[in-house]
């Protein structure tokens, strides 16, 4: 038994008082370890649409992890860009603030820089804070999450429909101007 997995069973605590612990049947201490009365080797269940090969286990194993369908979608590609940058300038920030407050309380010439630095990281740090919630706004409305009447995103699919259309009726006229002008090729030889 490895130290990591091992259970204590029947080990004497305080006084020699004995105590057992007991596991159901379908758990196992370890996903390498069959729970008793299984075993075999695991085989690999084929691939089913939008997942990955799994392996599957007698049914005495326990799995390290289950996959479950994330809760929220990912942020879109600026706002989680612009939500790193500002944890990034927040951390450095703290930090500043923190060595500052040191530097204080050690009466060191580097106080007052930091301290400096520490209100520049403040302000760069509410910047930071302020683009995420502008940036993630704006994408909003760009990409019609919001249902507004005045959303951008409205106007921007309308123009893009409009576009279409008249692209589509500017081929079909060319089609039509060329099937005439091969056929009127075709009846006067």
């Amino acid at each position: 038994m490895s130290m990591g997995t091992a259970e204590r069973r029947g080990a004497p605590e305080d006084g020699g008082a004995a105590r057992v612990t007991a596991r159901s049947a379908s758990e196992a201490p370890d996903r390498d370890i069959p729970a008793a009365g299984t075993g075999g080797p695991a085989r690999d269940r084929p691939e089913g649409p939008g997942r990955r090969a799994v392996r599957e286990q007698p049914s005495g194993y326990r799995t390290l992890w289950r996959e479950e369908p994330a809760r929220r979608r990912r942020l879109p590609d600026p706002v989680r860009t612009a939500a790193v940058r500002a944890v990034i300038v927040v951390a450095v920030t703290l930090i500043m603030a923190m060595v500052a407050f040191l530097c204080t309380m050690a009466e060191s010439w580097l106080a007052f820089p930091m301290v400096i630095g520490s209100v520049a990281g403040t302000v760069v740090a509410t910047w930071g804070v302020l683009d995420v919630w502008v940036t993630r706004q704006v994408w909003n409305q760009r990409h019609g999450v919001v249902s507004e009447p005045s959303s951008t995103a409205r106007a921007m699919r309308r123009e893009r429909r409009r576009a279409r259309r008249q692209e589509r009726s500017a081929e079909r006229s060319q089609e039509r101007i060329r099937r005439r002008s091969g056929a009127s090729r075709l009846s006067h030889p």
